[in-house]
């Protein structure tokens, strides 16, 4: 396994030259179907050493910005909230040096205490999150941690907007209604070719913190995560929205969760790798890190 992601040179990868930091949190203790978590920091690392790091929309090497990637959290047997606290030290530690912290997970219940860490910073801040799931219940499986909690913690927090929703229980539909939430279903998507403008407008504050659950994307895409659903988004859909969102507001953090890697299958592997990959290439043409040309796409 690489050390850094894309296995960059040291020069590149460096923290204190670095504008973007990786953190892999290889967690897997809530997971309620396929567990396997807890492999994909792994698995995204070693994969992104086969992506090219020159970027044929962007024109350029996004890497030539600096990279670093921080030592994995240690997870093992440790209670949630311990792991926790000590994702909320990190990220805080990235954001208050100036770079943009990108997580990986894991399962998807690292999220709230890296956006209650980035909120410190950024008080008027938006979560939009892409996932399969509206991860809005009160508890789930005896504790309020849970994966299938992660969005119901953040509103705790911070405002939210949801994309390519698909699957959610009876009390998290009865709240999206009495709560009157931004949510964007995925059957709606496919209606309204405006759809990603009116997820840009739903989003009243400028900073925004992007949580991509890999299920957000269509099972035949990525048919490696813990609870795959069909109906998703594509690869296109995801980066247009992603490249939109960059270009139209100011994105403070990222974090890319629920890889479930299986053996002898990569493709769902190379996929989250590479798209992190674009998504700091389009935070850095906004933070004008780079000068790339972006390709408009027909």
């Amino acid at each position: 396994m690489p050390s850094t992601y894309f296995d960059l040179p040291t020069k590149l990868s460096q923290y204190e030259k670095a504008s973007v930091a990786i953190l892999p949190v290889p967690l897997d203790i809530t997971t309620s179907y396929v567990k396997g978590t807890r492999l994909a920091p792994k698995a995204i690392l070693t994969a992104s050493a086969q992506v090219e790091l020159y970027d044929e929309e962007l024109e350029g090497e996004t890497c030539d910005i600096g990279i670093a990637t921080l030592p994995a959290i240690k997870t093992g047997k440790k209670p949630f909230e311990s792991i926790a606290e000590e994702i909320g030290r990190t990220i805080g530690r990235i954001v208050r040096d100036g770079k943009l912290p990108v997580m990986i997970g894991g399962e998807h219940s690292v999220t709230p205490p890296a956006v209650a860490a980035v909120a410190k910073k950024f008080p008027s801040l938006t979560v939009v999150q892409l996932d399969a799931h509206a991860d809005l219940r009160e508890q789930y499986e005896g504790t309020k941690w849970s994966h299938a909690c992660a969005m119901a913690r953040v509103l705790e927090i911070c405002p939210a907007v949801q994309v390519g929703i698909r699957n959610l229980s009876s009390p998290e539909a009865i709240r999206v209604k009495q709560e009157r939430l931004p949510v964007f279903f995925a059957h709606e998507i496919q209606k309204n070719k405006n759809w990603i403008s009116d997820v840009v407008d739903a989003v009243k504050t400028d900073c925004i913190y992007v949580t991509v659950d890999v299920d957000a994307f269509d099972c035949s895409i990525i048919p490696d995560t813990g609870t795959p659903e069909p109906g998703g988004l594509t690869w296109y859909e995801v980066t247009g929205l992603l490249r939109t969102l960059a270009e139209k507001k100011t994105i403070v953090a990222f974090d890319f969760v629920e890889l479930c890697p299986q053996k002898g299958h990569h493709a769902s592997d190379f996929l989250v790798a590479k798209l992190i990959y674009k998504c700091i290439g389009y935070w850095a043409i906004k933070r004008g890190k780079r000068k790339y040309r972006v390709i408009a796409r027909p």
